[in-house]
Order: C-alpha cells, then sequence, then structure tokens
C-alpha cells in the first residue's frame, strides 16, 4: 500500500531529482532567451556586464537574480575566445554547482568548462573563487585556457602551484579565480596560520569553492593528513640508531596492516627494541614507553613503517639525493611531501 500511495505521489509531483531538473530546465530556457541579445553586443559591451552586475549586488541584488544573464555572458565570451559553446546540460551542471551540490560527469563531458558558470557568477561578489584540481599540471592548463573566457568579462585568474615565491602566492590568491591542487591550497592555509601578522599570509580568505574529482580529493586523499611542522634540533644520532633497529626485527617482533598502512611492536618487538636501543645509549632510564621516551618510541615506529611498508619505485623514488614521495592515488610525485 506505501508503495503505491509513493508511486502515485511521484507521478502526480515529480520525484526530488525531477524537481531539481526541471529548474534547470526552466533555467535553460531563460539563458537561450538571451543569447541571440549577448551575441548582438561587441566586445566592449560585453566586458561592461561585469560591472554592471556588480552594481546591482551592491543595490541588494542577489546572484540568483543575475544568475541566467550571468550564465549568458560567460556562454558568448566562450564562443568568441574558445570556439567552445556550453550545452544545456553543462548549464544545468553549472546550476547544480552553484548550488553547493554534487554534479556527475563523465571525463568528456567538459567539466572544466562547466566550472567556468559557477566560477564567474560568484567572483563578481568580489571575495574570490578557489577551483580545486587533482594535479598542478591541470590546474596551470585549466587557469590559462578558462582565463580567456574570464580575461574577456574583466576578471583575472591565478594559479597555485609548487616553488611560487611568498609574492607570487598572494598575488595569484588576490585574483577574482584561483586554480590549485588540494594540497597547495591546504598547506597555504596551515602555512597562514603560522605567521605572526595578518599582512604576511598569502590567503585572503574563503568564499567559494569548486572541487573537481570530489571523491578522490575529500574521501581517498582525505585519508592523508596535512601535516607541517617547523625546524626540529638536530636527532641524527637517534634517527641512526633506529634504522639500524628496524633491519634486525624478525617477523615476530612486529605486525603490519596492509590496508590502513600501520605497523606497530609486538610485546616481543618492545623488549627487543628497548634491550637494542639501550646498547647504543639511545636512552638508559626507564623503559622504552615511560613517557621522557615518548619521542624515541615515535621514531621507532616511524622506523619500522619506513622499512616494512614503503618500497623505493613504489611509495617513493630518490632523484638527486633526496627522497620524493608518490602519490598513491595518481602516482604523481609530490615534491615538498614528508
Amino acid at each position: 500500500m506505501r508503495s503505491s500511495i509513493t508511486q502515485l505521489a511521484r507521478s502526480m509531483f515529480g520525484s526530488v531529482n525531477d524537481r531539481r531538473l526541471k529548474a534547470g530546465r526552466d533555467l535553460v530556457n531563460r539563458v537561450n532567451a538571451l543569447e541571440a541579445g549577448m551575441r548582438a553586443l561587441d566586445d566592449e559591451a560585453l566586458a561592461a556586464k561585469t560591472p554592471d552586475f556588480r552594481e546591482q549586488l551592491s543595490a541588494g541584488a542577489e546572484l540568483g537574480d543575475i544568475l541566467p544573464e550571468a550564465f549568458a555572458v560567460v556562454r558568448e565570451a566562450s564562443c568568441r575566445k574558445l570556439g567552445l559553446r556550453h550545452f544545456d546540460v553543462q548549464i544545468i551542471g553549472g546550476l547544480v554547482l552553484h548550488q553547493g551540490r554534487i554534479a556527475e560527469m563523465k571525463t568528456g563531458e567538459g567539466k572544466t568548462l562547466v566550472a567556468t558558470l559557477p566560477a564567474y557568477l560568484n567572483a563578481l561578489t568580489g571575495r574570490g573563487v578557489h577551483i580545486v584540481t587533482v594535479n598542478d599540471y591541470l590546474a596551470r592548463r585549466d587557469a590559462e585556457w578558462m582565463g580567456a573566457i574570464y580575461g574577456a568579462v574583466g576578471l583575472t585568474t591565478g594559479v597555485v602551484v609548487p616553488d611560487l615565491s611568498e609574492a607570487d602566492r598572494r598575488a595569484a590568491y588576490a585574483a577574482d579565480i584561483t586554480y590549485g591542487t588540494n594540497n597547495e591550497f591546504g598547506f597555504d592555509y596551515l602555512r597562514d596560520n603560522m605567521k605572526l601578522s595578518l599582512a604576511a599570509m598569502v590567503q585572503r580568505g574563503h568564499h567559494f569553492g569548486i572541487v573537481d574529482e570530489v571523491d578522490s580529493i575529500l574521501i581517498d586523499e582525505a585519508r592523508t593528513p596535512l601535516i607541517i611542522s617547523g625546524p626540529t634540533e638536530d636527532r641524527t644520532q637517534l634517527y641512526t640508531a633506529v634504522d639500524a633497529l628496524a633491519p634486525e626485527l624478525k617477523e615476530e617482533h612486529y605486525e603490519i596492516d596492509e590496508k590502513h598502512r600501520t605497523a606497530h611492536l609486538t610485546e616481543e618487538g618492545n623488549d627487543f627494541a628497548e634491550a637494542f636501543l639501550k646498547e647504543r645509549d639511545v636512552f638508559s632510564q626507564g623503559t622504552l614507553f615511560d613517557a621522557e621516551n615518548a619521542t624515541v618510541v615515535h621514531h621507532v615506529n616511524q622506523a619500522l613503517r619506513a622499512h616494512k611498508l614503503y618500497r623505493r619505485e613504489r611509495d617513493y623514488i630518490v632523484r638527486n639525493g633526496r627522497v620524493v614521495i608518490i602519490d598513491e592515488f595518481t602516482g604523481r610525485m609530490m615534491p615538498g611531501r614528508r
């Protein structure tokens, strides 16, 4: 009986997804109705739409009020600069992203172009837009490629990649639309929170963001924390001692969880490690697990993981005498990651 009522209600009112798609189709009709008028404008008149939108927002208009016309402006700019016209389904995708929802699209369906619609609309507030990509190559490519559209309507584009100076990073974040990877955005946020003054910070706030491959970035890569630390004292003797310990450990001395990438010593392993390190004067008082030896335990666990879990040419490579971590999800090198 309940199933029949549900089916009846759905036939009369449509499902939630049907109602959302109806709103998208209504938007497509409004954007298409503006297309001929936008095509009749010269380049200067098209670019003049941006300050006009901003004046409307300053006067109290909402983004939803100017959304159809803003999308029509972006579509026309894309046609002129890239020869790419947003399809109707891409207009709907732009609406979905603007609403903070997930738009599922297959490779080749134009995700990069879809993002320009909500990016432009939300950049009109003057508070900045972040577009998060999965690697540095795509960040550079998309910023240069889609930057032609934004430039045609008077907006600036920035890109955040490794090895930028502080001044260049600050300039990239000051742009209307900033492309970059989740790692770069994340580490810049952490570094900003270690600065001693607001003027030294490179990011200017977080208003609106679009995440490419959201399942990978917010689920898979989220399992790897972004950790930043300051300089530490020289502990060469400790590193050398625990590095010598790890190869001496037998299978009964440790347990490994490959799925969660963890390793820890067994009771027998604790006793072996304690005796081994005491012989080398790493510590002399108490046991390995006394509070004052917590740092030693941390280094022992890290050495165990390094020797028993990580494989050269799979998890890391050595380049110019330095270890470079390999991203387990993308297979790309991550300079600076430790």
